[in-house]
């Protein structure tokens, strides 16, 4: 494999590791964020397990993780003689990078509080005098 295209490889992977990472994502659900950015449509839950050769209420759940964690947007699209149908868009990578810099920001925050917490934990037993027998 040439090196361009091992490094290639070796980001996308880091990429989606980023999806697992930070909302839990399973391959399934990037299987179905991958279909809908490669598609220049939006796609209905129908073409969406198609795209991932999956039953339709398999890719439904799947549609609803990425819902939940804001990587895909729905629509309502209405027939002109009643009812309607809904389909999905990926949301925009820089509002995705965004919201996965303040989660990373709000866990740095949280790991430095809690850091603090065990150092004047455990310093204050350091500090206790030790009695001589």
């Amino acid at each position: 494999m040439p090196d361009s295209m091992s490094e290639q490889l070796r980001q996308d992977m880091e990429c989606e590791g980023l999806l697992e990472c930070f909302h839990g994502l399973k391959q399934l659900d990037r299987d179905v964020f991958q279909a809908l950015v490669t598609d220049d449509e939006p796609l209905t839950v129908d073409e969406i397990a198609d795209a991932v050769d999956r039953e339709r209420s398999t890719a439904y759940r799947a549609v609803q993780r990425l819902l939940q964690a804001g990587f895909i947007q729905k629509e309502q699209i209405n027939y002109d003689q009643g009812g309607y149908y809904h389909v999905y868009n990926p949301t925009d990578p820089s509002n995705i990078a965004d919201d996965m810099q303040r989660l990373l920001n709000d866990w740095y925050a949280k790991m430095g509080q809690l850091i603090t917490e065990f150092e004047e934990k455990y310093e204050q037993r350091d500090a206790t005098p030790q009695s001589v027998d």
